[in-house]
């Protein structure tokens, strides 16, 4: 082969490699963010990532396009090893046309997509772009089509990840609102459908791109987002780690991490860790990280929903989903927002055999007219749909209370959980004692001289009889009432014991969730 051919290929490849030139890309690092070949270094092991299509260029001559040159088509794709594991991934280029998406940035994209399905491999996407290519009107349209239909026929089959590191606008952000999680790195990153200019025009409100659609606006309010980073590199160091607790596909179990962490520990500090005065609150989030190992405990939608916790950990080397009522926010009851946030994390680990622990600790759902005016029948309705629909094992631990259909929502004996444990604080009962007794005994408490006097005597008489887990246990509604210092000897061996639970369901296209 002539030197010159060899010379005229490098020097190709260092156009492509430069993207948009040093000046974008200085202007790129002065913004805080990196660039897309930097973050795609930053995502494989080291000499692992193999570049694909990177000669492809547009075809559009609209607007006197042939004359721009967009090195990479502005998004650098191709696959690589993430801690050994084969991953596919693409990232805009913001220094190339603002990393706007046209008809061969698309087929580029949608390329590493179909790759990813045919191998059985997650996809990451980092997205920092203007949007829609407007010279190319509806070719780029189209594009952003094709790549929904691939989140779409993906979704449940690979796990799919996106990263939101700059803006990301209009109908870009469908993109990542079909992907099973999203990051954003915060203070450069922002989603929203219409911009403040739009809004303003139209509305007459006044909001800044931040407050509109930042990582923290979707971190909180919306729910968008089930991550923030504080940079660039956060971000993907974070990726990595939920990479980690995940399967390639959905035909895999996920990796089985060498365990330092000893299952069989006694953890004394959980038989006290319940406060004597049930109404008082604690953080539930003390107790897993004691059952789990290492104290590891990645949790997702940290900001969103706090009255319920949802994340992944280990017991014993294996992954596993945890869904938590967290007692210090709301007690612990059931919202729109807290159904929304657990379902769709129970079909997440559902889809990727990951087994689900959920630990309950739960008054009720949320009352009042805007819970009932929200759609709280609809909603809730969506955790009943996802922890019946789940095959993967289903470990249930009521910690505490556990009333009524809020017992119900989060996976009962009845809604499939295969060992259902408590501790002997647990309270499982149709209503709170109070209530209860009010009704029960509402003649007897109306007659008497002293109402007060045998309000309290009922309460105490029906919390004594009802307000404990033996009448469930009694009935096989429980399956062990254990002492809680041995609580992670016991769920060690029940994943043990559930690692070969095959459950087939009757044939059907799909079911229909009350979305």
């Amino acid at each position: 082969m002539s030197v010159e051919k060899l010379n005229l290929l490098n020097k190709k490849k260092e156009i492509i490699e430069l993207g948009g030139g040093q000046k974008r890309i200085d202007k790129q690092h002065k913004s805080g963010k990196l660039t897309s070949r930097e973050r795609i270094q930053l995502l494989f092991d080291e000499n692992t990532f193999v570049e694909l299509d990177a000669f492809v260029t547009h075809r559009c001559t609209n607007f006197e396009m042939e004359k721009k040159e967009a090195p990479g088509e502005g998004v650098v794709c191709g696959y690589g090893k993430v801690q050994g594991r084969l991953v596919y991934a693409y990232a805009q280029d913001f220094t190339v046309l603002g990393g706007s998406l046209g008809e061969m940035h698309a087929k580029k994209i949608t390329k590493v997509m179909d790759l990813a399905i045919k191998m059985g491999a997650p996809v990451v996407g980092f997205n920092d772009s203007g949007g829609a290519r407007i010279q190319e009107a509806v070719d780029a349209l189209a594009g952003y089509g094709s790549i929904f239909y691939r989140n779409t026929i993906a979704s449940g089959v690979v796990p799919q990840i996106s990263a939101i590191m700059g803006p990301c606008a209009g109908g870009a952000v469908y993109s990542p609102a079909l992907t099973d999680f999203v990051y954003m790195v915060d203070k450069t990153s922002q989603m929203f459908i219409t911009g403040p200019q739009v809004i303003k025009t139209v509305t007459g409100e006044e909001v800044t791109a931040e407050e509109l659609g930042g990582a923290s606006t979707h971190n909180t309010t919306s729910g968008v987002a089930h991550f923030i980073a504080s940079e660039d590199k956060d971000c993907i160091s974070q990726i990595r780690r939920l990479l980690s607790f995940l399967p390639s596909n959905n035909s895999e179990k996920t990796p089985l991490i060498e365990n330092q962490d000893s299952p069989n520990k006694v953890l004394d500090l959980l038989n006290s860790i319940i406060p004597d005065e049930s109404n008082k609150s604690y953080d539930i989030k003390d107790i897993i990280y004691e059952i789990i190992d290492n104290r590891d405990f990645y949790e997702v939608q940290q900001f969103f929903a706090q009255n319920i916790v949802i994340g992944f950990a280990r017991i014993n080397g294996e992954s596993v989903g945890i869904i938590a009522n967290q007692p210090n926010i709301m007690a612990g009851s059931l919202d729109i927002n807290a159904s929304d946030k657990a379902a769709r994390f129970i079909r997440t680990c559902d889809a990727f055999n990951i087994p689900i622990l959920s630990l309950v600790d739960v008054p009720g759902f949320l009352p009042g007219t805007g819970q009932e005016y929200g759609g709280i029948i609809r909603h809730g309705a969506k955790m009943l749909y996802a922890y019946s629909e789940a095959t993967v094992p289903k470990i249930t631990l009521i910690v505490r209370k556990a009333y009524g259909g809020s017992y119900l929502a989060m996976c009962s004996k009845d809604l499939g959980a295969d060992i259902v444990l408590a501790w002997p604080t647990a309270e499982v009962a149709v209503m709170g004692p109070q209530g209860a007794a009010n009704i029960i005994f509402k003649k007897d408490i109306k007659n008497a001289d002293n109402p007060d006097s045998v309000r309290a005597e009922k309460i105490k008489e029906y919390t004594d009889e009802f307000a404990t887990p033996y009448k469930a246990a009694e009935r096989g509604y429980i399956d062990d009432v254990i002492e809680p210092s041995l609580t992670r000897i016991r769920l060690a061996d029940a994943l043990d014991m559930l690692a070969s639970k095959r459950e087939s369901r009757p044939f059907k296209k799909h079911g229909n969730i009350p979305l």
